[in-house]
């Protein structure tokens, strides 16, 4: 693990980045919550308008159509709102789910075996837990990224039947029983 040629201070500045850079994760994963709140909203706005406009109460193509959109659509923002794992670290995550079972690859024990390191072995290992510890969270932000994004069509979905019932209903009198 020992590498001479790298500097204390390009280890500082490449741990200040990878610090940037998870810091910048969590921004994101705050966008993506702030997103799925206002799809929540928009949902129910939609469906208070779909309701008092009483045009989801009578059975229709387009009612059945709008049901079956929202239900959709909710399950996608369930999905997304899930609770997930978000790691700290690799090593203690893994350390607690690999107590007692040694024939394993052998982990680092944090803090006892990180406190052996030299200051440089710390840094490059704190700056390879990071990450991994970043990677593993990734993976959590794209699923949440994912359910929004599907889940954003099918708002857009809903608008445009909900429209068209709108339209149908009020200014097509003879489509009114589709």
């Amino acid at each position: 693990m020992e590498n001479p040629t790298i500097d204390k201070e390009t280890l500082e500045l490449a741990a200040q980045d990878v610090r940037r850079v998870i810091e910048r994760q969590k921004e994101e994963r705050q966008i993506l919550i702030t997103q799925m709140n206002i799809l929540f909203v928009t949902n129910t706005a939609l469906l208070s308008f779909l309701t008092i406009s009483r045009l989801i109460t009578i059975f229709s193509l387009f009612s059945a159509l709008e049901i079956f959109l929202f239900f959709i659509n909710f399950l996608l923002l369930i999905w997304a709102l899930l609770p997930r794992k978000f790691f700290i670290s690799p090593n203690l995550e893994e350390n607690k789910e690999n107590k007692g079972n040694e024939e394993k690859k052998e982990k680092l024990e944090f803090p006892e075996d990180y406190l052996t390191f030299s200051a440089q072995e710390y840094h490059l290992q704190m700056l390879a837990d990071l990450r991994e510890t970043y990677n593993k969270n990734q993976k959590q932000v794209d699923d949440i990224s994912l359910a929004l994004k599907y889940a954003t069509g099918v708002t857009a979905g809903i608008t445009v039947v909900a429209l068209l019932h709108q339209v149908t209903v009020y200014f097509i009198p003879e489509l009114q029983k589709l």
